[in-house]
């Protein structure tokens, strides 16, 4: 079980991903809105995560290639290459660019929450956000990988505990967190925030970040076991943290007077039961959250762009290293400005809206193709899990299209 442990590296990549202030801030206001009533759609999103990541970790490590690189090559059309780099380009480069911003911002509303208040606010707010991108920028810089992975795990897990003291403190129903997790309803009016919950966990760039970190960490496919063992038991960590997020939002605020508006509301309803704690332990759940994902948002962004490109995939490579730069610089102009980047985001959402399904039905395609994984394509009951996701996938890309452009 030790050694198990031991293995685990790029699934936390995925974890500390998907875990960031906006997923936070999606379960809270799910549990505040609808009790328990939602946590099946959490339960479902890590499996189908799982599905996802697992497909792409055994096309890393059978091909020794990235997607990026693997749905180049079947863009046989110079229009369709074309078309796909710019989809890529677009989706990910822009749309990590101004969630960048929402990282940095959750990293420093945590700092701020801790320790900002009055007038000082706003300096604890900005220098908190400078200090956590130049964090997240040494140790990108820096390219070692097995440090970032390493910080990244530590990250994973001073989330977790930092939210499960808030679910034991608070001490939901454990009656109604079994029935909202294995009794699927859809509550009047929740179908967007359902959605929501599914679309914060997953996300087309740790489809891309996965298939190259597993490349990295384990080389070949004899080590195929372990890379399935690290995406079950981090996948399956960041679930966790996701239902006890929803939970303690459920019985905090749900069927009371308490009104919220984002996740650092939630630090108000543990203050009867941990008093001056309360601050501390949100506040770095947040910080923990932000600058996990942080991290990740721009290195996913360098793999998938510079895969696409034929450009060196490498942490150390000139090319690989101006773009996840260029992605901290711009995230942290905006939230330094105060700036809601709306129409970047809904640009954004509008092209992963189109992303999304398609790179996951291209991975379905290609998980299929004996010419490119032999013996290790996918079975019967691969293809079943694989095509319920895609099937969803179509819905959220959908509903992603359809806001966006309702909203321009």
């Amino acid at each position: 079980m030790l050694g198990t442990f031991r293995k685990i590296g790029p699934g936390a990549l995925v974890a500390a991903a998907f875990v960031g202030p906006g997923t936070v801030t999606a379960c809270t206001l799910a549990g505040a809105g609808y009790g328990y009533a939602l946590l099946w759609a959490l339960v479902f999103a890590a499996i189908a995560t799982m599905v996802l990541q697992e497909m792409t970790a055994r096309l890393g490590l059978v091909t020794g290639q990235g997607l990026g690189a693997l749905l180049r090559a079947r863009a046989d059309h110079p229009v369709l290459k074309v078309m796909m780099i710019s989809l890529v380009g677009t989706a990910l480069y822009a749309g990590n660019a101004a969630y960048e911003a929402g990282n940095l911002a959750g990293a420093a509303l945590g700092i701020e929450a801790m320790f900002g208040n009055g007038a000082s606010g706003r300096l604890v707010f900005s220098v908190a956000i400078i200090g956590v991108a130049s964090v997240a920028a040494a140790l990108l810089v820096s390219g070692r990988y097995r440090l970032i992975e390493r910080i990244l795990i530590g990250l994973v897990m001073v989330m977790g505990l930092a939210f499960l003291v808030s679910f034991v403190v608070i001490r939901p129903n454990l009656g109604g967190v079994v029935r909202g997790l294995f009794t699927p309803t859809i509550p009047t009016g929740s179908l967007l925030t359902v959605i929501a919950l599914i679309g914060t966990t997953i996300v087309p760039y740790n489809l891309f970040l996965h298939a190259a970190a597993v490349k990295a960490r384990f080389g070949t496919a004899d080590h195929l076991g372990d890379a399935r063992a690290d995406t079950v038991l981090s996948v399956g960590f960041g679930g966790i943290i996701t239902i006890l997020i929803l939970a303690t939002a459920a019985a905090s605020f749900f069927s009371t007077a308490g009104t919220i508006t984002n996740a650092a509301d939630m630090a108000t309803a543990l203050e009867p039961a941990l008093g001056p704690l309360a601050k501390y332990v949100l506040g770095m759940g947040l910080l923990a959250a932000g600058l996990s994902s942080a991290i990740t948002a721009p290195l996913a962004t360098s793999y998938a762009i510079t895969e696409t490109l034929r450009l060196r995939t490498s942490p150390n490579g000139l090319a690989f290293r101006l773009i996840f730069l260029s992605v901290l610089i711009v995230g942290a102009g905006l939230a330094l400005l105060n700036i809601k980047p709306l129409t970047i985001i809904l640009f954004a959402q509008f092209a992963n809206g189109l992303l999304l399904p398609l790179v996951a039905i291209a991975l379905l395609v290609v998980m299929n193709d004996r010419k490119t994984l032999g013996t290790h394509t996918n079975g019967p009951l691969a293809n079943v899990a694989g095509l319920i996701v895609v099937t969803v996938s179509l819905g959220l890309g959908l509903r992603l299209i359809l806001k966006a452009l309702g909203a321009l």
